[in-house]
């Protein structure tokens, strides 16, 4: 029985550097955007001080202590979504102005940010995934939970999304751009894929999205042999499979790559093949 996590959104007023220097250079009122590019608000500068509505703060009160972090004003509160823990640390990382920002976890973002923004970066998965009106979807680790949002978008019908760590949830909590998650199509759970995949019945997905962090000892399971037959179990006949991998930083990532399809086969994917437009294979479940 799947127990969901309940997603509350938080309202506020987001700040990057890029708005804030932005705001600096003015001392008149102008429509910006703060949500980090979702709408767009008018607010008024005057003397290094903005006026939102009825709220008034000096510009140094929201200003990001590095360049590509974010500030929130939730309520009269303002802090940077981060959060360090013995897990390691976590934020929300800007990319630019008004664009959607990646999660970085112990500096490895989330995302891929080189030549298109993480939005972009999960709505090329799903595409890849051919995730369209009706799908029914695994998302096996939610993220900031672009890949469900661009998966209803595109006409999903449902999307079950796992992610192992609370901690992430928090911060997508606290990004304007994660917040359909809440969407009643959406089920988010709060474990570990590896184990909860069994929960399932057989042929419950006509697709998924396995996009997990980067290979290595911590992670391994979500790479190994036993967990792909899950996914093999779980998808239906004829269904598609997209596993994000990234493309290989040196010689030995393609002896990684070289693993990943041997153990998709094994596990009886047919029609594998690593897209490079997507950093990811695609492989099928036999009719």
């Amino acid at each position: 029985m799947i127990n969901p996590y309940i997603f509350k959104p938080v309202e506020g007023y987001w700040f990057t550097s890029w708005l804030v220097e932005v705001l600096r250079n003015a001392n008149t009122c102008l429509d910006v955007s703060l949500d980090l590019g979702l709408t767009q608000v008018k607010v008024c500068i005057k003397d290094e001080r903005i006026l939102i509505g009825d709220t008034e703060l000096d510009l140094d009160y929201v200003t990001p202590s590095e360049e590509d972090r974010v500030v929130l004003l939730e309520n009269e509160r303002i802090y940077e979504v981060a959060v360090s823990t013995p897990r390691g640390y976590y934020k929300l990382k800007a990319t630019g102005i008004d664009l959607p920002p990646t999660l970085e976890i112990n500096g490895i973002h989330m995302h891929r940010i080189v030549g298109m923004n993480p939005w972009e970066d999960a709505s090329l998965k799903v595409r890849k995934a051919r995730i369209g009106q009706g799908s029914i979807v695994l998302d096996t680790c939610t993220g900031l939970g672009y890949t469900a949002i661009a998966s209803i978008e595109r006409g999903a019908s449902k999307v079950v999304t796992v992610e192992i760590d609370p901690n992430v949830l928090w911060v997508a909590e606290r990004n304007p751009w994660s917040r359909s998650l809440g969407d009643e199509r959406i089920t988010i759970v709060n474990d570990d894929i590896v184990d909860f995949v069994k929960n399932f019945e057989d042929s419950s997905f006509d697709r998924i999205i396995h996009d997990p962090p980067r290979f290595s000892a911590s992670t391994g399971d979500l790479y190994g042999l036993d967990f792909y037959r899950e996914l093999y179990r779980v998808v239906k006949p004829g269904g598609i499979l997209f596993h994000y991998t990234g493309l290989p930083g040196f010689k030995s990532n393609y002896s990684i790559l070289k693993g990943i399809k041997n153990r998709l086969e094994k596990a009886g994917f047919i029609r594998i093949y690593f897209d490079e437009e997507s950093q990811g294979f695609i492989a099928r479940k036999p009719l």
